[in-house]
C-alpha cells in the first residue's frame, strides 16, 4: 500500500488541468481544511475532492470487496467512509461548498467524457449550489 498515491493521481491531474484551462485558479491540498481537499477555490468558498472508488467505498462497478483479509479491508474502507462524512460535515458547517468527482466518472465502462465532467464542475463552481457529486453516468447537485 505504500506505493498507492494519495495526491496527484491521474484523475486528479485530469480535473485540475481541465478546470485550469477554463480559467479557474485554485490551491492544492490545503492542510488547514478538514480532509485536505484536492482543489480549493477560496474565492468561491468551494472545494473539490477527487475520490478513488475503491479507497472510498463507492457503490459502482469499480468497487468490489477484496477476497482476502476481508475483516481488515471492511474496517479500513469503513473508516475511510466515516472520515469522509465527518470531514464533509466540518467543511459544510464552516460554509464551504463541497464537490466530489468519483474515479468512475473518468474511468471504466460508465465513464463520462472529461470535458463533460469539467463542464459540470465549472457550472457548479459558478453557482450557489452546496453539493456536487459526479460519478459514472450521473451527476447529482444539492442546494
Amino acid at each position: 500500500m505504500a506505493a498507492v498515491k494519495g495526491k496527484n493521481t491521474k484523475p486528479e491531474l485530469a480535473i485540475r488541468s481541465a478546470l485550469h484551462r477554463r480559467g479557474f485558479r485554485f490551491r492544492l491540498h490545503r492542510k488547514d481544511l478538514p480532509g485536505k481537499p484536492d482543489l480549493v477555490f477560496a474565492g468561491r468558498c468551494a472545494v473539490i475532492f477527487v475520490h478513488g472508488c475503491f479507497w472510498h467505498g463507492h457503490d459502482c462497478h469499480l468497487f468490489r470487496w477484496p477476497g482476502s483479509r476481508e475483516d481488515f479491508w471492511r474496517d479500513k474502507i469503513g473508516k475511510n467512509i466515516e472520515r469522509d462524512q465527518l470531514q464533509h460535515q466540518a467543511l459544510s458547517e464552516t460554509g464551504w461548498r463541497i464537490g466530489t468527482v468519483w474515479e468512475c466518472a473518468l474511468k471504466g465502462k460508465t465513464r463520462l467524457p472529461l470535458e463533460s465532467v469539467a463542464d459540470q464542475c465549472a457550472t457548479w463552481l459558478k453557482s450557489d449550489i452546496k453539493i456536487l457529486e459526479v460519478s459514472g453516468d450521473q451527476t447529482r447537485a444539492t442546494v
